[in-house]
């Protein structure tokens, strides 16, 4: 539908949103499989596998930590264990882009305070993500980071909040374990 020209010229958008983010995200996160000139086609590879050394925190923390920013979170340990794969496209405008870039970097801040001490390295914002409204707004906080901190990490979060309906599950034991719920058959049958 776009013609040979319009596909042309969605390739090149995608692959300047993708080198226009992994520009911003450099100086934060090492960037795996660039080209010679540091670049990047239509999609990149952020590392956090060396966070699980030095913070304890895994690419699903950062995942789960994402949804308090208002983001789902891109692919991960594809194709790399560890790693997320960030693929703009070519239909996202800059201010989203940033919007995203600006998460993700904020997310960085919060891996180094835990490494550095300041933030307890269980009991962390990224370690409790997502945070649901029912548990923010919950008469009882037990956490050593504050509500704000939890549910309005930026400034523009307050702005358009999403709240996930759920905190965090075993991923893993939902995907063994899997549970129908259906009707029973019997609800099927014509009256």
């Amino acid at each position: 539908m776009l013609g040979a020209e319009g596909v042309k010229a969605a390739t090149e958008f995608a692959i300047l949103n993708a080198n226009y983010m992994r520009s911003r995200l450099a100086p934060h996160y090492d960037i795996l499989y660039t080209n010679d000139n540091g670049l990047c086609a239509h999609e990149f590879i952020v590392d956090l596998r060396p966070f699980k050394k030095t913070a304890q925190i895994e690419a699903e923390d950062v995942a789960k930590r994402l949804m308090d920013y208002g983001f789902h979170a891109p692919p991960m340990s594809f194709p790399v264990a560890g790693t997320i794969m960030i693929e703009p496209t070519e239909s996202e405008d800059k201010a989203e882009l940033d919007r995203f870039c600006d998460a993700l970097i904020s997310i960085r801040e919060e891996i180094k305070t835990i490494e550095n001490g300041m933030a307890d390295i269980k009991d962390n914002a990224l370690k409790n993500a997502p945070h649901t409204q029912q548990v923010v707004t919950a008469n009882e906080w037990n956490h050593a980071y504050s509500r704000q901190d939890a549910a309005f990490p930026l400034h523009y979060v307050t702005l358009n909040k999403f709240w996930p309906s759920v905190a965090r599950v075993n991923n893993t034991v939902g995907d063994r374990n899997l549970i129908c719920t259906c009707e029973p058959t019997e609800m099927y049958a014509e009256a």
